[in-house]
């Protein structure tokens, strides 16, 4: 890197709707049109389905609420990574790093790429995961795949080029995955399908153990919907004005998915019977097949992808944000925290992602080191949010331009019921949970590496 590449920064280029429609478009992807249907097995009350989607937006509210105290007061690229460096040193932050670039960032964007192939399949089949072309021993490559790698590629080049292309890709998906989802819930509602939503709080007379277990179940389910909210803070090196923007961009963004999620779940409940919608996978569809019939059910699909494509540009912009962070500590490939001279973007920290995400797609791992790292993914988090009362007394003097709403009572409510759901998580799969706390602890070996090495 040359000298003049060294002065070479980030320029902030988010605006207020770029960053709240990034908050937006990030964590709508397709769990929302899948997730009920699963809930309902588990937990077979309307009420109780409503109730647990709001206990889960109230939690994502305070945990944005949280985050955007920590991302006013310090508004640099990585977000989660700067915290929890100024709160607890270098090594937590890079654990949190590498568990995002090695498997949860990447796996994520791998899976959504392959999803929206499978997807494009319902259409014309040849490009699905089930179209084959070399089968060699446990390794098969199918065309779906070479769809996903091409959709990360075009995507990292689009982020690549410059953050306005990529906010614009961002904007108009997530207008359109909005107004979709707006349509389909309203026309949803207002139809009469014959099926009157029962709001008793216990219609199948579960015992209360079966209840509890329910809800826990759900409430994962929920978290795994409304994951990817506090994204948004990786980009904070590039949002006009953060001290005000980024804490805006974080309520509005959580408190439009919690109505947009209720509004979207009240049409499924009215749409089909409970033991329709108990264990459909496909919620989204079975409801739009019951509500326009089959033929109008089809341009569902259209809907999921449109989703889908905005959840993964918006990861790929902010997913890159981390690494170039990690590299700005020499706790990465130093070239990766290079900010493109002409597009001002971490160029190289959304190749190296690229590529990753890209291997990953075709190996058909991203599944499973997804599932292995749900609970550190969990942990991190909750250490992340608990530096919210680390720094008030490590750094009582820190200029806060805001400050979270509650305090302390708000954080500790998202600590308390994130930690909950965390152990929930460890009881229900201690095998995986175990693995994945595996998997982070390998990035030990890998940070005393970087910290004596330094690799172009």
């Amino acid at each position: 890197m040359n000298e003049k590449d060294q002065h070479v920064k980030l320029k902030r280029q988010l605006g207020l709707f770029d960053s709240s429609m990034m908050v937006i478009g990030i964590v709508i992807g397709s769990g929302i049109f899948m997730t009920t249907g699963l809930m309902a097995d588990a937990l077979p009350s309307a009420s109780l389905i409503l109730i647990v989607w709001v206990l889960g937006g109230i939690q994502m509210i305070a945990g944005a609420l949280t985050f955007a105290e920590l991302g006013a007061a310090m508004p640099r690229a990585g977000g989660q990574y700067v915290y929890l460096r100024e709160a607890f040193g270098h090594l937590p932050a890079f654990l949190f790093g590498w568990v995002a670039f090695s498997a949860y960032v990447t796996g994520t964007n791998a899976a959504i790429a392959v999803a929206i192939a499978e997807h494009l399949g319902s259409f014309y089949p040849i490009l699905s995961t089930h179209s084959n072309l070399v089968n060699i021993g446990n390794f098969g490559l199918s065309v779906g795949q070479l769809v996903a790698v091409s959709l990360l590629v075009v995507l990292s080049v689009v982020n690549y080029l410059g953050v306005i292309l990529g906010k614009w890709v961002q904007n108009i998906f997530t207008v359109l995955k909005i107004g979709s989802i707006l349509l389909f819930a309203l026309a949803g509602i207002f139809i009469s399908t014959g099926n009157q939503i029962n709001f008793s709080l216990n219609p199948t007379g579960m015992g209360f153990g079966s209840i509890i277990t329910g809800i826990g179940i759900a409430l994962v389910a929920v978290n795994w919907t409304v994951g990817g909210w506090e994204y948004v803070t990786f980009t904070a090196g590039e949002i006009k004005n953060p001290k005000r923007n980024l804490p805006l961009a974080l309520f509005i963004g959580t408190l439009v998915i919690l109505v947009l999620y209720l509004l979207i779940n009240i049409t499924y409940l009215k749409a089909l019977p409970m033991n329709a919608l108990a264990g459909e996978i496909k919620v989204g569809e079975a409801t739009a097949k019951a509500l326009y019939g089959q033929d109008i059910a089809g341009l569902f699909i259209i809907v999921v992808i449109i989703s889908m494509f905005g959840a993964l540009n918006g990861n790929i912009l902010v997913g890159a944000r981390v690494t170039y962070a990690m590299a700005k500590d020499n706790l990465f490939f130093p070239s990766a925290a290079k900010v493109h001279p002409k597009n001002h973007t971490p160029g190289n920290a959304i190749i190296i992602q690229g590529v990753w995400s890209s291997i990953l797609a075709l190996s058909g791992t991203f599944e499973e080191l997804i599932t292995l790292v749900v609970f550190v993914n969990f942990m991190m988090w909750i250490t992340a949010a608990s530096t919210v009362f680390v720094l008030r007394k490590k750094q009582p003097d820190l200029d806060r331009p805001y400050k979270v709403w509650g305090y302390p009572y708000i954080p500790a409510f998202f600590i308390l019921f994130s930690t909950a759901i965390m152990i929930n998580i460890f009881f229900t799969s201690p095998a995986q949970s175990f693995l994945g706390i595996g998997l982070t602890l390998i990035g030990i070996p890998a940070y005393l590496f970087w910290k004596k090495n330094k690799i172009y």
